[in-house]
């Protein structure tokens, strides 16, 4: 199986910029649909962002379009989140998920591997 772990997580206040890393290992992942998800404190577990395995076409939740984007290199086994004009209720713990299949998914029981989380915490 894929393993993952994310990095890149902190503190930071409102308006500024992190960039988050997925390393994967074990398998390669051009395969793989590569997705940020994202889970604060009593809520749900939601889909943040997605790089499509075939062509890594990105695709971004409504609350992160334009201040996210999500770019990977396949030849480093990494995805990564680059997160500008931070807000505070981006403020959760960030997860860095694999997919396979030809296309990205937003729930994320379809994903079958997942990090163990690193955590951005954006005051205002």
């Amino acid at each position: 199986q894929v393993q993952l772990k994310e990095s890149g997580g902190g503190l930071v206040q409102a308006g500024g910029s992190l960039r988050l890393s997925c390393a994967a290992s074990g398998r390669p992942m051009s395969t793989y649909n590569m997705a940020w998800f994202r889970q604060a404190p009593g809520k749900e577990r939601e889909g943040v962002s997605c790089s499509r395995a075939s062509d890594g076409r990105p695709s971004y939740a409504p609350a992160v379009k334009g201040r996210f984007t999500i770019s990977r290199d396949n030849a480093k086994n990494a995805v990564y989140l680059l997160m500008d004009n931070l807000k505070p209720e981006d403020t959760a713990t960030y997860f860095c998920a694999v997919l396979g299949g030809p296309e990205c998914q937003g729930a994320s029981a379809a994903y079958g591997s997942w990090g163990q989380g690193t955590q951005v915490t954006v005051s205002s």
